[in-house]
């Protein structure tokens, strides 16, 4: 265990991998065990837990600094390559790699839409009984509707085909020890 931390006042924490909401309360010892994607996990009584960047302050830690927002492209079309980008900034809780590099975003769709553009993903998780979808599902939304001209972004999770390891980059699989 690294960084071990007293909580400084109670927060609310989501259960890994069940994706259960938990209160932490005010005094519990944790050990940070990741800080990527503005979230901190961490090592308390009964397992893993998530703490939203939002509540680092809890940790004794700074706020964690929101990643910059792409620039407007000049044409009002949104730059798919900065979608992608923003969904780098997505990670599993468990994994120390974002969720584009570990082979979890399927299909990604950029369309015009009145006011704007809409994008819809596909993505998948490492393993069907991760109760940790919703929570992701709604990570990449956030971060892609920070991408200027997106005026909505849908995730879909599903299961076909089944994500494998050989669904990582080169990169991912070296940085976790696969190659």
């Amino acid at each position: 265990m690294s960084d071990e931390i007293i909580l400084s006042r109670s927060v609310e924490a989501i259960a890994i991998p069940a994706g259960d909401k938990v209160q932490l309360d005010e005094g519990l010892q944790v050990a940070i065990a990741q800080r990527l994607g503005g979230h901190f996990t961490v090592f308390a009584p009964g397992g893993l837990v998530r703490i939203d960047g939002k509540d680092a302050d809890a940790l004794g830690l700074e706020v964690t600094a929101k990643p910059e927002t792409p620039v407007a492209t000049e044409d009002g079309k949104v730059n798919e390559d900065a979608v992608w980008e923003q969904m780098k900034n997505c990670y599993d809780p468990e994994i120390p790699v974002n969720i584009v590099d570990l082979g979890l975003i399927y299909d990604c769709q950029v369309k015009p839409v009145e006011n704007g553009h809409e994008v819809d993903v596909k993505m998948t998780l490492t393993a069907p009984g991760c109760g940790m979808g919703q929570v992701l599902a709604d990570d990449v939304k956030k971060h892609v509707e920070g991408v200027p001209g997106v005026t909505t972004a849908n995730v879909e999770i599903v299961w076909e085909p089944q994500w494998n390891q050989g669904m990582m980059t080169e990169a991912a699989r070296l940085q976790l020890g696969l190659m």
